[in-house]
């Protein structure tokens, strides 16, 4: 086994040089590139447990019909509280926001002197949650075409903006802050959209701040929405050691393997039947898990990850732009991937 400093550099040199890894992390953003040229071994269909991964995971590592991997973990985006600040609003579990209008209002209810009552990220790894509980998001499920002009994307970033410019709300950025967490930790914002690895930033480097997570608020048409995040386990397709390699797999992916690595290293089990298990063990990070019934990968089209950096250097500035127009430059350009 090697532990890889620069894995992209170092998987890319291994499939030139005809001496690759046999198994290595495979990201989302690289699959499609790896996959297209020939370099991946499309071993989906000869897993055992292939039905016990959520479908939504699956479709990230599915290229021109083919699934290359199996998916090694994951996470999603939830909405994160900071108790004290909710208790002293005056706010009660009856308040948790359901919808869009009930997360405005507590937003601003919790918005005081020093901090915000809401803080993200301002990229689409955050404000896409947004995106797709309007029944949007920059591509469809499987990557194969663009929906950054889909009516409820618009929707999603005027709700945003809306929060920005009444002051509820500020990117992580504009508080100072590296990340949403930073920025909740910090206790500059009293609610972040974040993922399930922020427990050990709070555990690590805030371990006062008191906190719990929810759900996310459905959007406009009372639909769940939010973003997953994932790797899986590639296998060189000039691996000279292929069984062997599947049968690792498979072994990693299993409930035993992938539950004692959630405890180690926090992601969760990317298989069903370890979910009563995993939930039993983490009983205030169920929220997370339950964001797998409705969740959507990014996008994983060859090339969407520049398409993707682009439309978050618009986003940084959308409380001053244009909604509509950050989406129809995304949409021209991943219009021009998919063609």
């Amino acid at each position: 086994m090697t532990a890889a400093s620069d894995l992209n550099q170092q998987l890319s040199q291994g499939f030139a040089s005809g001496s690759p890894a046999d198994v290595f992390y495979q990201s989302t953003d690289s699959l499609a590139g790896y996959a297209s040229n020939g370099s991946l071994l499309a071993y989906g269909d000869l897993l055992k447990n292939k039905d016990d991964f959520y479908p939504s995971l699956l479709k990230s590592f599915t290229y021109d019909g083919k699934l290359y991997c199996a998916p090694k973990d994951f996470s999603t985006l939830q909405l994160i509280i900071n108790t004290d600040m909710w208790a002293k609003a005056g706010l009660t579990d009856a308040d948790v926001p359901k919808t869009w209008d009930e997360l405005a209002a507590v937003s601003k209810k919790l918005t005081a002197d020093g901090h915000v009552g809401l803080s993200m990220n301002g990229e689409y790894a955050r404000a896409g949650a947004f995106m797709v509980a309007a029944g949007g998001g920059l591509m469809n499920a499987d990557s194969t075409k663009a929906t950054a002009d889909a009516e409820g994307n618009a929707k999603a970033l005027d709700y945003l903006k809306g929060l920005l410019n009444d002051g509820s709300m500020k990117f992580a950025a504009d508080l100072g802050s590296g990340w949403g967490g930073e920025a909740f930790g910090t206790q500059k914002a009293a609610m972040v959209v974040e993922g399930n690895w922020i427990t050990g930033a709070m555990t690590n480097d805030f371990p006062t701040v008191k906190y719990k997570a929810v759900e996310l608020p459905a959007g406009p048409d009372g639909k769940k929405g939010t973003l997953q995040f994932t790797n899986c386990w590639g296998i060189s397709a000039d691996s000279k050691n292929q069984k062997a390699a599947l049968d690792l797999v498979e072994h990693l992916t299993s409930a035993d393997s992938q539950l004692a690595f959630s405890k180690a290293f926090g992601p969760m089990p990317s298989i069903k039947s370890a979910a009563d298990q995993w939930k039993k063990d983490n009983g205030p990070l169920v929220p997370f898990l339950n964001g797998a019934d409705y969740a959507q990968g990014v996008p994983t089209a060859k090339g969407a990850s520049d398409v993707v950096t682009d439309f978050n250097g618009k986003l940084g500035s959308l409380a001053t732009g244009d909604p509509k127009a950050i989406l129809a430059a995304a949409q021209k350009n991943l219009e021009a991937l998919t063609k």
